[in-house]
């Protein structure tokens, strides 16, 4: 049943996020791990523009390189768009054009952005007008990342990741990411961390202290009191990825990148979730501009993003 539907394009845009700190507890029986993670927006947008048609398609566009995208019904968006459509019963379609800005397989949501969006879009354009905890619903039945790609902000993950509370963060954080030129597969970073934990390569988080963590992993205090304040070196000395040895491990010229960082200024770095793209901490966007200089000397895509912003909206005209 649908409301008042319109036929013009819907515009909507998305962010890209930063893992600023991320537990990753025990893998359960269902082959997924609880997280603990601390999200930030940051302002590296995917723009979704949604047009009336009777089929629904994707296509792309972007800074990015959108070729090995799929398109067919394996990719998220569409996946969005026909989850809104069978859930509201809505017997029109929709095509979809998306300008991917933020990187592929890049360990920032990019894909979760363009599901969010899509969801937002295809409401406005096809008037379902659901309520918001509904959105929720149908984002975090799509992935772990998607429900915080609609809400924006900062935000506490647990679960998947998909469980949010809102986390109060004061002032702009200054962001510098270092794009790689390739992905890593999330779930294989996973199964790295699980290999490396077996084969006690990594620190002994089933005992001691760190048990009650590796069974239900929660966010450091030290974290909120970081973002609540404003303060990026307060923020820098407790940035933590749990996943960040295993994408080191699976992609070694990662902690190259991450010397070069704190060799030129910046307050601290990490992987960005699953990576591989590398986010440096900066004190204010003068450093910020210094460290994407050295960052491009040395060969590497840089880009300067502050956080935290809106999620998902639709785009002023």
């Amino acid at each position: 049943m649908t409301i008042a539907a319109t036929d013009e394009a819907v515009h909507v845009r998305a962010p890209g996020k930063i893992n600023v700190f991320m537990r990753v507890g025990a893998l359960d029986a269902d082959g997924y791990h609880d997280v603990a993670t601390a999200y930030q927006a940051v302002s590296l947008y995917e723009d979704v523009r949604a047009w009336p048609d009777d089929d629904i398609t994707v296509s792309f566009s972007g800074t990015v390189d959108t070729s090995d995208l799929p398109t067919d019904a394996s990719n998220l968006a569409v996946r969005a768009a026909k989850l809104l459509a069978r859930h509201a019963g809505v017997p029109g379609g929709v095509r979809l054009e998306i300008e991917k800005h933020v990187p592929i397989a890049g360990g920032m949501g990019g894909g979760s952005a363009d599901a969010a969006a899509t969801l937002v879009a295809c409401d406005a354009l096809w008037g379902t007008a659901l309520p918001k905890e509904e959105l929720h619903a149908l984002a975090a039945s799509l992935g772990a990342d998607v429900p915080f790609a609609l809400t924006g902000g900062t935000a506490i993950g647990t679960g998947r990741g998909d469980r949010l509370s809102p986390a109060l963060a004061t002032g702009s954080f200054h962001w510098v990411l270092a794009v790689a030129e390739f992905g890593l597969s999330t779930p294989a970073v996973y199964r790295e961390l699980d290999r490396r934990r077996d084969a006690g390569l990594e620190e002994d988080w089933r005992s001691g202290a760190d048990a009650a963590s590796a069974a239900s992993p929660t966010v450091d205090l030290a974290v909120l009191q970081a973002l609540r304040a404003g303060d990026p070196r307060r923020l820098a000395t407790a940035l933590h990825n749990d996943l960040q040895s295993a994408a080191l491990s699976l992609a070694p010229g990662l902690g190259r990148i991450l010397e070069i960082g704190e060799r030129n200024g910046a307050l601290a770095g990490l992987v960005s979730g699953s990576g591989p793209t590398v986010a440096f901490l900066v004190d204010g966007a003068d450093s910020a501009i210094e460290l994407q200089v050295a960052l491009s000397a040395a060969r590497l895509t840089a880009v300067h993003v502050h956080g935290p912003v809106h999620g998902a909206r639709a785009a002023l005209r």
